[in-house]
């Protein structure tokens, strides 16, 4: 039987923007691939290796996606499946789809103020998003244009920053406070060195180059920054301002990090009022730890692949912890998702949310918001339909009986 009456289903495919009119430029972009390819054209060499790359072999990068594939849909058919609705919520909110945008650094880097556009695209379309604390955009600037945005840092190794950050992002507005804990260390990413890319950015004839092949980048999001806002710089590592992006001397303070424990969660605990989640929990005793200290939320996650070269994928380890905390907390996941059916694959074995990072800050150097709305409007269409043949009508429809 259906669960929401003809009318309800109507609005619904309304607000995934069903028929919609899009640029000429994004008509070609039919898939979230699209976008990776597309974007491959747009970004100078050093920023495009910076966002595909990976650690070391890239083997847990490959691992993430073909995970996917063991994972097989077993679909019931004659479902009256008319009145599907794909809404779900989390934390007391209501959300229109149960996929997100994942936190991506120097993202207005890659798009012209690239914070803003992704936060204010998945406000529009009643998605959550997740700001990267490695971002160029203070974080007031972005919770003022999209409230409800979530805010993703990763912890300072002194305790007085940590405690000044988190003070910060309480003042700000942000309800939801995302730690990435699988950063003890700087990832071995040789990419990073063969296509030039460094943190901050070294100024050299190969940077300028790359950055004059890419003359739309250049012009429409590298030159309209300095002109708009100046030289971009590290804004929301700390509570104060950091280094700036393009710099022959500076250096980001990234120490300390590796000494970082459990007793640092537990002291952010007691002074962060709202929303806590974990980020990049794949152990199970992990997230029975972080359950224990009052997290809210945990997202599964081998960080897209860039940390820990050969680290398990999370979708292989997803099920095990969603059956020993998924009761307690919200477990979520990222990493490799890039179809509709990657969705609904995590969400049939036990997720409540998933993010996605690369393909929306592609979708962003492509298109701009449009580019982004579109991206967003191709996956939703994309879980729809696969509800309908799955013969889903709602997400609780979408459980482990559903897949081989």
């Amino acid at each position: 039987m259906p669960v929401v009456g003809a009318k309800a289903a109507k609005a619904a495919k309304a607000a995934y923007g069903v028929n919609r009119q899009i640029h000429r430029r994004l008509r070609p972009i039919l898939s979230l691939a699209d976008f990776e390819t597309a974007a491959k054209g747009v970004l100078p060499r050093p920023i495009f290796g910076y966002i595909a790359g990976a650690a070391e072999d890239e083997k847990s990068l490959a691992a993430n996606r073909s995970a996917f594939d063991a994972v097989r849909f077993r679909p019931r058919v004659l479902v009256d499946v008319s009145g599907r609705s794909q809404a779900t919520g989390i934390f007391g909110q209501r959300y229109a789809s149960p996929f997100g945008i994942a936190p991506v650094g120097i993202s207005a880097i890659a798009a012209y103020r690239g914070d803003v556009v992704l936060a204010q695209a998945a406000r529009d379309a009643k998605i959550p998003a997740i700001m990267s604390g490695t971002s160029l955009i203070p974080m007031e600037d972005v919770y003022a244009a999209a409230p409800g945005t979530w805010f993703q840092a990763y912890l300072p190794g002194d305790a007085m920053r940590r405690d000044a950050l988190i003070e910060r992002i309480r003042a700000a507005g942000f309800g939801t406070l995302v730690l990435t804990v699988d950063i003890p260390v700087w990832a071995n990413r040789e990419n990073n060195v063969r296509t030039g890319f460094s943190l901050p950015l070294r100024p050299s004839v190969r940077l300028a180059f790359d950055g004059v092949s890419r003359p739309r980048w250049l012009a429409g999001t590298f030159a309209r920054t300095l002109l708009t806002s100046g030289m971009p710089h590290f804004e929301n590592s700390f509570a104060t301002r950091g280094a700036p992006i393009l710099s022959a001397s500076a250096i980001r303070d990234t120490t300390g990090r590796d000494h970082l424990n459990w007793t640092d969660i537990e002291r952010i605990r007691q002074r962060w009022p709202g929303n806590l989640v974990i980020k990049g929990i794949l152990h199970k005793a992990d997230a029975e730890r972080a359950v224990a200290l009052g997290a809210d939320g945990i997202i599964v996650s081998n960080h897209g692949g860039r940390q820990l070269d050969g680290a398990v994928e999370p979708l292989a380890v997803l099920p095990e912890i969603c059956d020993s905390v998924g009761h307690k907390t919200a477990v979520m996941m990222d990493s490799g998702i890039r179809r509709g059916g990657d969705v609904l694959k995590a969400l049939a074995l036990g997720a409540r949310f998933v993010f996605l990072g690369r393909p929306f800050i592609y979708a962003a150097s492509v298109g701009g918001p449009e580019g982004v709305r579109h991206a967003i409007t191709l996956l939703r269409d994309e879980v729809d339909r696969n509800m309908a043949m799955l013969g889903a009508n709602t997400l609780a429809d979408v459980n482990r009986s559903v897949i081989v």
